[in-house]
Formats: C-alpha cells, sequence, structure tokens
C-alpha cells in the first residue's frame, strides 16, 4: 500500500523571489541542455553501441545523470 504525503523533506521559506535566478536553475534541470536531456540522450544511444560494453558505458552514464545530486 502506498500512501502519498505531499510535503517538502526540507521546509524552504524564500524571503525574496529571483525569477532570473529561478529561470537559470529550471534550463539546467529540465531544459535542452539539463540533466534530464543529457540522460536521456545517453540511454537512447545506447541502442546504436556498437557493442556491448560500450552499451554498459552509456546505460551507466545515463543512470548517473537522473540520479538526484
Amino acid at each position: 500500500m502506498w500512501q502519498y504525503e505531499k510535503k517538502l523533506e526540507y521546509p524552504v521559506n524564500i524571503k525574496n523571489p529571483n525569477p532570473a535566478l529561478a529561470k537559470v536553475i529550471i534550463s539546467q534541470l529540465g531544459g535542452p541542455d539539463g540533466e534530464l536531456g543529457a540522460s536521456l540522450r545517453y540511454l537512447s544511444q545506447r541502442y546504436a553501441a556498437p557493442c556491448r560494453e560500450v552499451q554498459a558505458i552509456l546505460t551507466d552514464i545515463g543512470t548517473e545523470e537522473l540520479a538526484p545530486q
């Protein structure tokens, strides 16, 4: 059985919002040059890799990019 609690792991108190900085952070996480884009490129390139060793390396790199910091 799963329970979903919508609460943050660490409390966040934003005193002075900075939209410009937020845009930079979001682009690094989900933009075309962000972590998600990089991991999906590695994971999709593994299917065209010439040998098993290269496939394994691309899989390792792609899954590492998906891991939380």
